[in-house]
């Protein structure tokens, strides 16, 4: 028996929860997409899976359906992987430890998936009922969304003849998405050069922030623990002349970090003083993130006394340039839509190895000039400090669709079935959406999903009931002709 075995609706909670037995990290998909695949095959169904590793389920139309539009159901096979720091659990073997809170279903301190999990989990079990009334039926199944996006941008189409699809992509029930940003991921690398030093070893972290989705929670104000990092090192400096070992913090260029950390060396005299100014640093930052992360937290351990390559001081000096000078951030809202954010930017990932700092960043916007304009103030800041700038991974914004059938039906559909209109909204948030327009003729495209909670971090929960009710709503939305 699984461990959310007797959950309604069943199909769907059962291939979730198979789901959540395959390790599918962002680039480790091939095991759940053949999974996907060999799920087809034994039912007989038309399918395809092409060198990325996506995956197209093809089922044709129920009776009476037959000359009604195709619905394309699609959503992604990867998660986003991150663990609490005391984990001992490898995303690259073991199969996510599931458990149900009330009305929540969670894995023990990891990522849940859910996103997007749930959504092949709606089409498997979807594709497996054959009570439903449907028209023909095309599954997508992209790989590497997380990360750029990659599957998307590889996926044929050619055997599509839909051109309707419902992206399960959402987190929030009761909104439907119908536009959202395009984007970039940047990596700016900056050389580095070492000398031999001594002195007390000592680690200085920040931690306690929330984190979140780096397009859904750009908006809410949430520390950044890199940038955060950055200043209080550059700060320091200006006390004491400590020596920079590593710095790290982040796993993924679109989750806003939550810890950063880094190891240095400064003189034993200094223990104390370095103890008072990271006191004193957490008392600021507590106070400045009240409201938005109460539990940030800038600590130090020290230990024994060491010697070891630390950057040279004109390497560190650039990078703190670089590190502070960066934007970060929403950089403007939208004129169009009052509360979207238009553009931003997130330093998800910063790492270093003895030759180079690398830094990671997710940039989104609506406008795409806007976009490309922002790449390119980061490129001339990069500049002056001796660093290099590379763009990859660009993808499209989804615009707003004015004459949407798919749009109207659903909107009737839920009012109908729950007495009350849904939102239609545009986000900020990067979806496969703007991608399969530049891939599908005339697309009209709508964005759902059930309630989920913290996705992109170890709180990510997903309420058992909500996934009920989008399963009914569903259905509904593929028996309209």
């Amino acid at each position: 028996m699984g461990v959310l075995s007797g959950l309604k609706p069943e199909g769907v909670w059962k291939y979730f929860e198979d789901l959540c037995g395959i390790p599918h990290g962002s680039y480790n998909e091939k095991a759940v997409s053949d999974y996907c695949v060999d799920f087809a095959k034994k039912r007989g169904l038309e399918v395809y899976q092409d060198d990325a590793w996506n995956v197209v389920i093809i089922k044709e139309a129920t009776a009476g359906y037959e000359d009604a539009e195709p619905l394309i159901i699609q959503g992604h096979l990867d998660m986003v992987c991150e663990k609490k720091p005391d984990s001992d659990f490898d995303f690259e073997k073991d199969g996510l430890r599931l458990n149900i809170d009330g009305d929540y279903v969670y894995a023990e301190g990891t990522t849940l998936g859910g996103d997007d999990g749930i959504a092949i989990a709606y089409a498997l079990a979807i594709l497996d009922d054959d009570s439903m009334e449907h028209p023909r039926l095309e599954a997508v199944f992209t790989t590497s969304e997380e990360v750029g996006m990659d599957g998307a941008m590889a996926l044929d189409t050619s055997m599509l003849k839909g051109h309707q699809v419902l992206n399960l992509d959402s987190e929030e029930e009761g909104v439907l998405l119908v536009g959202c940003a395009g984007g970039c991921s940047t990596i700016v690398t900056l050389p580095l050069r070492r000398k031999k030093a001594q002195g007390l070893s000592v680690t200085l972290m920040v931690s306690g922030l929330k984190g979140g989705h780096s397009g859904v929670e750009i908006d809410k104000g949430r520390g950044n623990a890199n940038i955060l990092m950055a200043r209080i090192l550059a700060e320091l400096k200006m006390s004491i002349n400590y020596q920079l070992l590593h710095v790290e913090g982040g796993r993924k260029d679109n989750a806003i970090p939550r810890e950063c950390r880094a190891e240095l060396l400064i003189a034993a005299e200094q223990a104390e003083q370095m103890q008072k100014f990271c006191a004193e640093y957490d008392a600021i930052l507590k106070k400045e993130y009240a409201a938005t992360d109460a539990d940030v937290s800038v600590s130090v351990s020290l230990h024994s006394e060491t010697e070891a390559g630390a950057v040279d001081e004109d390497s560190l000096r650039k990078m703190m340039a670089l590190l502070n000078a960066l934007p970060n951030g929403i950089q403007s809202m939208s004129g169009d839509i009052e509360g979207l954010v238009e553009t931003s930017l997130n330093l998800g990932v910063l790492m270093m190895n003895d030759e180079e700092i690398m830094l990671r960043h997710a940039v989104r916007s609506s406008v795409g000039s806007a976009r490309e304009w922002l790449v390119k103030k980061m490129a001339l800041t990069a500049d002056i400090c001796e660093a290099a700038l590379k763009v990859s991974g660009v993808y499209p914004a989804w615009e707003y669709r004015r004459d949407s059938r798919l749009r109207e039906d659903m909107v009737w559909i839920y009012e109908q079935m729950f007495g009350a209109t849904p939102k239609v909204q545009a986000i900020h948030a990067g979806l496969e959406c703007g991608i399969l327009a530049s891939k599908i003729a005339d697309m009209d495209c709508v964005s759902m999903g059930p309630n989920m909670q913290n996705i992109h971090t170890t709180e990510e929960r997903i309420s058992i009931s909500s996934v009920g009710r989008m399963w009914d709503y569903i259905q509904e939305i593929m028996k309209r002709k």
